[in-house]
């Protein structure tokens, strides 16, 4: 089963509304966000960060970049970095690389959301491929993820 099937049962079993859009392949948030017709701040990019602990999930808008200080800070880590894309690949082996779903939960990884991300009604996000989005309300995000919500992300300019 796909990656996209698999997160539109878990979706559809949970009760929450959501819309699946396909589009040309795309590799980069703002990309994706001009093809879908999504602002930049309510496509929510994923990003695997590593510290001495492990490895965690980081979602923020596309339009922002995570302020380390910041997210050390609200990790209690010492040392927080972007991990390397062939360090996390076999953490996702049923999504293309850099196209994983928000759901830290389902792969057994902390999830630490953006406040911006978190002011958003609604939200879209790569749904494990480089070709499909999900766009759904963020609340129902933050009720089956439970993340932790915290201001770690500012605007790029």
């Amino acid at each position: 089963m796909s990656v996209l099937n698999s997160l539109k049962n878990y979706l559809d079993d949970n009760g929450i509304k959501y819309r699946a859009i396909s589009h040309s392949p795309a590799y980069t948030a703002q990309e994706i966000a001009s093809l879908v017709h999504v602002p930049g701040k309510d496509l929510a990019k994923t990003v695997i960060v590593k510290s001495e602990d492990g490895y965690a999930m980081v979602v923020l808008p596309a339009s922002h970049k995570i302020n380390f200080d910041a997210l050390k800070t609200v990790m209690s880590k010492n040392q927080v970095e972007l991990a390397k894309e062939e360090e996390f690949e076999k953490m996702f082996p049923d999504c293309e690389l850099g196209a994983m779903p928000p759901f830290g939960n389902l792969y057994n990884m902390p999830i630490y959301v953006a406040k911006a991300l978190s002011e958003d009604e609604e939200i879209a996000f790569n749904a494990g491929t480089h070709t499909d989005v999900i766009k759904m309300s963020y609340g129902d995000l933050e009720r089956l993820a439970k993340p932790i919500v915290a201001d770690f992300s500012e605007q790029i300019n």
